[in-house]
């Protein structure tokens, strides 16, 4: 009599134990979901391109995540700053922004947060919120506000589309046009 109570508590006790033990639908997906974690994890990332033993490009990141999948990117949750070289070595602009994301099939790059553009040719600066490079497109476009500082002027503005290179830039809803003179600055008319 004994045993059969003793076999019946153990067998209440497993019953009891695997219907207690159950995950949500929702955090099962979360767990097995393949881009939770990234792959790779990086901490003071330099990295360098060459082309014919000149340096072509240089980034610099306190913190790198590669994430794989279907579409595979790159998290730069802390910030970034690239350099990029002309064929001789020389730096011709630069980008910096406090967090980026970079998708490799779809070609895209977005910056945001106190996102800064150097030309170092033409001394122009663009400072803005949120930046996407469509490099298929070969396209630089911000929906938030925009400046843009050279030597001779200041233009302010809602948005900004432009190529790649910078030389052909739409401002849209430009909310001033100021010109440099003589280290003061003045209305453009």
């Amino acid at each position: 009599m004994i045993k059969i109570f003793i076999k019946s508590i153990i067998a209440l006790f497993v019953v009891v134990m695997l219907f207690s033990c159950e995950n949500s639908i929702q955090t099962i997906q979360e767990i097995t979901r393949e881009d939770t974690m990234p792959l790779v994890r990086a901490f003071h990332v330099e990295y360098e391109r060459t082309d014919s033993g000149y340096l072509r490009v240089l980034l610099r990141s306190p913190v790198m995540e590669r994430y794989e999948g279907d579409d595979p990117y790159t998290v730069f949750p802390e910030g970034f700053e690239i350099t990029f070289y002309d064929t001789t070595g020389v730096p011709v602009s630069f980008i910096r922004a406090n967090y980026g994301i970079s998708y490799e099939k779809k070609k895209i790059m977005r910056a945001r947060n106190d996102v800064v553009v150097k030309n170092f040719d033409t001394q122009k600066q663009l400072n803005t919120e949120n930046l996407v490079w469509d490099q298929k497109k070969k396209t630089i476009f911000s929906n938030t506000f925009v400046k843009i500082t050279s030597p001779d002027e200041i233009i302010y503005g809602d948005s900004l589309r432009s190529n790649e290179s910078f030389t052909d830039r739409r401002i849209y809803h430009i909310r001033a046009e100021l010109e440099v003179v003589d280290d003061t600055v003045s209305e453009k008319k």
